[in-house]
């Protein structure tokens, strides 16, 4: 099948690059020039295990192309995804302009026969509105579907290739097919492909990601309480998760969620519960939650030090917002370093991907190292920011010689407090007590 994807971010190189590994013809789409010719030279612009060799194996096999042709790539295809980004708006809705832009720009070019697919996170009743937009633009009635996207960064490929369940919102049974058969070689296993209506499909997308949200921070708020009780949250994350009503997925203690999706998708959320007269009061406190959990290692910092951070050397383990990827948008990394900086702090930080990222931000205003040793050389205190796998078994002994004083925060419960007692250290974590203070 013939595939143009509009838009080479995270969803589209991803959606594009499986596309043609499943045997598809597809050609992917941007305006940046730049990014083009760099994935035309196999460059990633973005960290996602995988997809470098993905992308280098399927241009060699000419199923997938690169370029800033849009009506080129449009008036070939069979299928039209439009995975351009939807960025946050002042008033938190989901910015449009990008799709706008795309819908007009390719509406003379497309077969009469085409589907378009929204693949981007958009708005419930995006589709309809494309629908008349491009029947306005062509005089037709074109064939618009929705094929929201339930991808986790760091295990993108694993998750389209072998889905939980894919889902497609059609107003005709035909458009199903269609894309039935393009899944189908990712349906082995029988997973589900679950054809709704576009509304329902739209809105299954916030609601999935409200959802997961919800659990993250309900953790998060009861790991707190856990501190001021005297009670430990790893405890009663295993009281509660054996109990098959309840599991453990996504109720892991931390420093609140980031990235590209929840809070993203929380707020939009949040904003066409307003318009349509539905207050949203859950909503509205899972980012609530959120945003101040980001705030709790800030918070021990403080008490720990006496509210005087000048002049201390802080490091920090950990700059994206999860593992396994290079995404800051949103990280709890970021909003320590503003507050290290602004209490007058020196900073260290260590990651073993987004480190390029951050330093576009800081530039000359933090030290990077590339070895999560250096960064605490000196240091008075570490915080451990995200769980990569790099700061799992580290030297402690080492860890303890190597740092001014012994003091570590960690926003990821890495550890066990009585092991870092018995070291010597000093240790905060989340939801549980403290050790050696």
């Amino acid at each position: 099948m013939r595939i143009a994807v509009i838009g080479t971010g995270y969803v589209g190189l991803v959606t594009g690059t499986c596309f043609a590994d499943s045997g598809n013809d597809v050609t992917c789409v941007d305006i940046d020039q730049a990014k083009i010719e760099r994935l035309r030279a196999g460059e990633i612009p973005i960290y996602e295990p995988g997809l470098e060799e993905m992308v280098r194996d399927n241009q060699a096999a000419e199923r997938l192309a690169f370029t800033t042709d849009l009506a080129g790539a449009v008036a070939n295809a069979e299928v039209v995804y439009l995975a351009v980004g939807t960025p946050q708006g002042d008033d938190g809705s989901a910015d449009m302009t990008a799709l706008w832009s795309v819908v007009d720009g390719m509406a003379a070019h497309l077969r009469t026969d085409a589907i378009v697919v929204t693949k981007s996170t958009v708005p419930v009743g995006t589709c309809a509105k494309i629908t008349s937009r491009l029947k306005e633009l062509t005089s037709r009635a074109c064939d618009v579907a929705s094929n929201p996207e339930f991808l986790k960064e760091g295990s993108a490929i694993e998750d389209f290739i072998k889905p939980d369940r894919v889902v497609v919102g059609v107003r005709r049974p035909e458009v199903g097919n269609v894309l039935h058969e393009l899944y189908k070689p990712f349906l082995r296993t029988e997973k589900p492909f679950l054809s709704m209506s576009p509304e329902s499909s739209e809105l299954t997308k916030y609601v999935a990601n409200a959802l997961l949200s919800t659990k993250i921070s309900f953790i998060n708020e009861m790991a707190n309480l856990c501190e001021r009780m005297g009670a430990d949250i790893n405890d009663v994350r295993r009281g509660i998760g054996h109990d098959s009503r309840i599991g453990f997925a996504f109720l892991f203690p931390g420093v609140g969620y980031g990235g590209s999706c929840f809070p993203k998708d929380v707020r939009a959320l949040v904003r066409m519960a307003e318009d349509h007269g539905v207050e949203p009061r859950m909503m509205r406190t899972v980012d609530s939650v959120n945003e101040h959990q980001k705030q709790v290692i800030l918070e021990k910092l403080d008490k720990h030090f006496g509210g005087n951070l000048r002049g201390k050397t802080i490091a920090i383990w950990g700059l994206a917002f999860k593992p396994r990827t290079d995404d800051i948008r949103e990280a709890p990394a970021l909003v320590l370093i503003d507050w290290l900086l602004s209490q007058g702090a020196s900073v260290r930080v260590h990651d073993p991907e987004a480190v390029d990222n951050v330093r576009r931000i800081y530039n000359d205003k933090l030290a990077y190292c590339p070895k999560p040793m250096q960064a605490i050389e000196g240091a008075d205190a570490l915080a451990i920011m995200t769980e990569w796998g790099d700061y799992q078994r580290p030297e402690f002994r080492a860890i303890f010689q190597k740092m001014k004083k012994p003091v570590i925060f960690d926003g990821r419960n890495l550890y066990e407090p009585w092991a870092m007692e018995r070291l010597g250290f000093t240790y905060h974590s989340i939801g549980r007590p403290a050790v050696g203070i």
